[in-house]
């Protein structure tokens, strides 16, 4: 498996954001995330996502990988 930045796939990182309704905020990312048990680092690498606002699951990637 690829590990990402922080050691967390990026599929593990997306797997805290079941349920997510997109388009989608940072903060709606941060809800769901929490609400799904997300650990602290995984609640800190979406936090350090630079985009405010999210089109679908591969915003989200492409902000996670503008973090390495």
């Amino acid at each position: 498996m690829t590990r990402g930045l922080g050691g967390e796939s990026p599929s593990n990182v997306e797997r805290y954001l079941a349920g997510v309704q997109y388009p989608a905020t940072k903060g709606d990312l941060l809800q769901a995330a929490q609400a799904n048990g997300a650990p602290r680092d995984i609640m800190q690498l979406i936090e350090q996502i630079e985009m405010d606002r999210f089109g679908g699951p591969q915003d989200v990637m492409k902000g996670y990988g503008r973090l390495h």
